[in-house]
């Protein structure tokens, strides 16, 4: 699988069962670097969102950039309804097995820095339903936030995309597609500095699942202490991924 063990069995956190509802605040044991900015607390949003220093429950996306101030990580910001299905997971660890897997992986797609990750945050959303939902339609996507103290990546994986929108962003109840669609990226709460997943907030955002900056569908990995898009070229389809 894509997705690195999760769930209560991995002694993961969960999610209260609130519309448009967050974690507490997370104080993080190892600080966060994002845009040159170093953090010491995140937020955990339903609404498919790591937001740094304060909650975002906002629930239709908008365009990036936010120049408000909000930095945060949006593996898939869309109207998720963890009432009406599905669970979101959270933790810390400095598991070695699973350090040693994120490591191997970040070291196959960075082969220039060599990294050993020293801490994550593991965070998932487990078959989360979308609001106004009348069908069985789930999504399944993890967003990793890692470091070795030095570089700090953000690693987002996409298992299973059935739906892109909220009734009450415009979609349509039964499908969940439609209307103001879901939106990946990264986000500083400047205006110059913002990044964009190809698709975000059009109908083939659906498609994540089938994109990739490391040649493994599913998976974007990026470095983001300072900001770096690696592998991604102007869109254009190729083998059925983004290369």
């Amino acid at each position: 699988s894509l997705l690195y063990p999760y769930g209560p069995h991995q002694g993961d956190e969960t999610n209260p069962k609130h519309d448009d509802g967050t974690s507490e605040a997370i104080t993080l044991s190892i600080p966060f670097t994002f845009y040159g900015k170093t953090y010491k607390t995140v937020f955990v949003n339903n609404n498919g969102v790591i937001s740094f220093n304060e909650p975002i429950r906002q629930y239709t996306p908008d365009p990036f950039p936010f120049v408000d101030g909000s930095p945060f990580v949006a593996p898939y910001w869309a109207d998720v309804d963890n009432v009406l299905g599905g669970d979101i997971f959270f933790r810390q660890t400095t598991d070695p097995a699973l350090l040693e897997d994120i490591s191997q992986d970040i070291s196959q797609y960075f082969p220039k820095s060599p990294f050993t990750a020293t801490w994550a945050l593991v965070v998932t959303w487990d078959h989360v339903a979308y609001y106004g939902s009348t069908s069985e339609k789930g999504n399944t996507f993890q967003a990793v936030l890692t470091t070795d103290s030095k570089m700090f990546y953000t690693i987002l994986n996409y298992w299973d995309i059935q739906w892109t929108t909220g009734a009450a962003s415009d979609g349509d109840a039964e499908t969940g597609l439609g209307g103001t669609p879901a939106h990946a990226g990264f986000n500083s709460g400047d205006d110059t500095n913002f990044y964009n997943i190809p698709g975000s907030q059009t109908d083939a955002i659906i498609n994540i699942t089938t994109t990739s900056n490391v040649k493994v569908p599913g998976r974007w990995v990026f470095r983001v202490d300072d900001f770096q898009v690696t592998g991604v070229d102007p869109p254009q389809l190729n083998n059925n991924c983004w290369l």
